[in-house]
């Protein structure tokens, strides 16, 4: 007996100071309001759906009686829960596998002498199917967030309880038992974690044919996994706040009101006058388009007559008094043209044939073309993107001195 106080006392100060590790880890960010305070609920009710979870885990247990010397045995969890709310949960489970022992007397659960430890060792079947309240103290101490690691989850079982002899020994009994539990929930993803469960359950010692009260603690490692959606949303507390608002407060949110209105009415009258100039600025749009047609149709030179200067013979510039010639065309005539829209005009360089080789004549039509050229953009500012220079040696004719020139055309 005293090795069965002394193994409770061991378990119960392993229960505290695994406690205050998560009770430390719970004060997580996430789970506390805008003053920094932990925030513990209210929750919406899940659906029936959400929130539930199945179990696996296997490991080890300890049978232990008054007048028994324990051994290690193997054991089995399974189970299958929902949690209702953050902190309350049930779940269904099963423990169990074989229980030992060493007796100093020979049973029908053992009756072969160990010379080793001077003992007959007791062996037997057991399942135990139980109900587990499940409390997640976590939760309930440093609020809920779905992102947390460890979760500490004390519970109380109670179920059926059924021993049977192993290896066709005829032995088997049925019993009600009770049980109290720490589950630690190690969080890996939204859906797995891995779960220590550490348990004693206590039975009546019928359940291996002795008297007394049998007790078996157990400790089991495995996985569980979330089905469902599984996480849980705050209820809203806005309608609270209104209803506990003081007369001032509402003062205050009817003033708000107020204001709000008056700022509507404000923009509808805003918004009334940019409707109107907005459409004021259609029609400019309008005017300014038709506009763009009749500078288009004015565009129309079609009725000018083709403007020239002439050059002397070999020369690729102009004599004085056709200088005169140039600065009268460009003034009068392509200054005209160059406002009125988007024309080319066609600067065309020539030479004669009478005098000078192709080649030469060929360089002097381009020359003389560019000279034009040069002369119109950089003196008289025509665009240079409205001229088209062009050059060309004109064949003999009984003039050549009309086809030593720069023609313009559009």
């Amino acid at each position: 007996m005293k090795r069965l106080k002394l193994f409770i006392g061991a378990a119960a100060l392993a229960a505290v100071a695994l406690t205050a590790s998560p009770v430390a880890f719970a004060q997580e960010n996430g789970n506390r309001d805008e003053n920094g305070k932990v925030v513990r609920g209210p929750y919406e009710t899940n659906r029936f759906g959400d929130n539930w979870f199945i179990g696996a885990s296997g490991g080890v247990n300890f049978f232990m009686n008054e007048g028994y010397k324990t051994k290690v045995g193997p054991s089995l969890d399974v189970s299958v829960g929902k949690w209702f709310t953050p902190t309350i949960g049930m779940r269904v489970g099963y423990s169990g596998l074989s229980a030992n022992s060493w007796s100093d007397t020979p049973s029908v659960l053992g009756s072969v002498f160990d010379t080793g430890e001077d003992m007959y060792l007791q062996k037997f079947g057991y399942m135990y199917i139980h109900g587990d309240f499940l409390w997640n103290m976590t939760n309930a101490i440093g609020g809920y967030k779905e992102t947390r690691v460890w979760n500490m989850i004390p519970y109380v079982n109670a179920g059926y309880f059924r021993s049977y002899g192993l290896d066709d020994v005829d032995f088997y009994n049925n019993e009600l038992a009770l049980g109290a539990g720490m589950l630690h929930n190690f969080r890996i993803t939204e859906r797995l974690a891995v779960i220590l469960d550490t348990k004693t359950v206590v039975v009546n010692g019928r359940v291996h044919g002795a008297d007394g009260v049998a007790i078996l603690p157990s400790a089991t490692l495995g996985l569980a996994v979330n089905l469902g959606w599984p996480g849980f949303l705050r209820t809203s507390t806005v309608l609270a706040a209104v209803e506990t608002a003081t007369a001032g407060e509402i003062a205050a949110l009817e003033a708000a009101a107020v204001a709000l209105e008056a700022a509507n009415v404000a923009l509808a009258q805003d918004n009334a006058k940019l409707q109107k100039q907005n459409a004021n600025l259609n029609k400019q749009m309008t005017a300014m388009q038709k506009e763009e047609v009749v500078l288009e149709k004015a565009a129309d030179l079609s009725g000018f007559s083709p403007a020239t200067v002439y050059f002397s013979i070999g020369k690729t510039v102009l004599a004085p008094d056709e200088m005169q010639h140039l600065d009268y065309i460009a003034k009068h005539i392509l200054a005209k043209v160059n406002e009125q829209g988007k024309v080319y005009i066609t600067v065309m360089g020539s030479a004669d044939s009478n005098t000078g080789g192709q080649k030469r004549n060929q360089a002097l039509s381009a020359a003389r073309g560019k000279y034009i050229a040069d002369m119109l953009t950089g003196k008289y500012g025509i665009p240079a993107d409205r001229l088209v220079v062009k050059s060309e040696v004109v064949k003999a004719t009984a003039d050549p001195q009309l086809e030593r020139a720069v023609v313009f055309t559009f």
